[in-house]
């Protein structure tokens, strides 16, 4: 049974990455991603139900449109498969024991996350009608959690807000420090909602994530000559990377770190 559930919970995934490449390809042509069949972006041929078929139809028209024959961009199958192992995660490491509201909020913060994680690669920008309305449903999670709870001024609300507040604030200082050169606003309202999502001391986890993984691939593809030291590199994919890290296995992380010094 365990297997199923999980194989479903794959499939769902699947669906919601297919809708998540059309929110992308709409958010970088300035059309709505809520009305009007979905296309090819090369002949403009309205698609059928049997070329939407999360990743089998990618594989069966061997990575080329049925109707004008040209390529179809490997983004599509990768984002269908990546959600969908996102969303089994969820379920196999999040949902291993007793399921908690915080659960659902992670169904729902993922596809934001892929598509600010993919957007940002793509055209160096993490989109505010992306970022806001993640915000906003992670605020208004916290609040509620707060509030249905006796220990809110301990913790429940002010710990993920203190967060959002402080990493927010580390970025807004490296922006200023390096004029803009470094980080870029987008990457303030990114940490803003990591802080929220994550709280202390997970927060910690994915900036130290981030940052060095950044740091690994920064050193790498100068090393290879694709990027010099002058280049402008996204940071909000290795943001999104260090906070899905922090969301699976954060408190384990710590716990092993903490163990190296008992």
């Amino acid at each position: 049974m365990e297997l199923f559930f999980s194989l479903m919970v794959f499939i769902l995934g699947l669906i919601v990455g297919s809708f998540l490449n059309c929110v992308i390809y709409r958010l970088e042509n300035n059309r709505s991603f809520l009305a009007g069949r979905s296309f090819c972006p090369k002949c403009q041929h309205v698609l059928a139900w049997y070329d939407l078929i999360p990743v089998f139809s990618f594989l069966a028209l061997k990575g080329k449109c049925r109707y004008c024959r040209k390529k179809i961009s490997i983004q599509y199958p990768l984002v269908e498969l990546a959600t969908g192992i996102l969303f089994v995660l969820v379920y196999d490491v999040l949902m291993s024991d007793i399921p908690q509201m915080s659960d659902i909020l992670t169904f729902v913060v993922i596809p934001f996350l892929v598509v600010i994680f993919v957007y940002d690669l793509k055209h160096y920008l993490i989109p505010d009608k992306i970022i806001y309305p993640a915000i906003g449903v992670t605020l208004i999670y916290d609040l509620c959690l707060g509030f249905t709870k006796s220990t809110l001024i301990l913790g429940d609300f002010v710990n993920p807000l203190i967060s959002a507040f402080g990493a927010a604030g580390f970025f807004l200082l490296i922006v200023l420090v390096s004029r803009g050169r470094w980080m870029g606003v987008g990457d303030i309202k990114l940490a803003f909602l990591m802080g929220l999502l994550l709280g202390w001391p997970n927060i910690l986890v994915a900036l130290f994530f981030a940052f060095f993984s950044g740091a690994i691939i920064g050193i790498g593809l100068v090393s290879v000559k694709k990027k010099s030291l002058k280049s402008e590199v996204p940071f909000g994919p290795f943001l999104v990377a260090g906070t899905l890290v922090a969301m699976f296995y954060g408190q384990n992380l710590i716990n092993w770190y903490l163990g190296l010094y008992v």
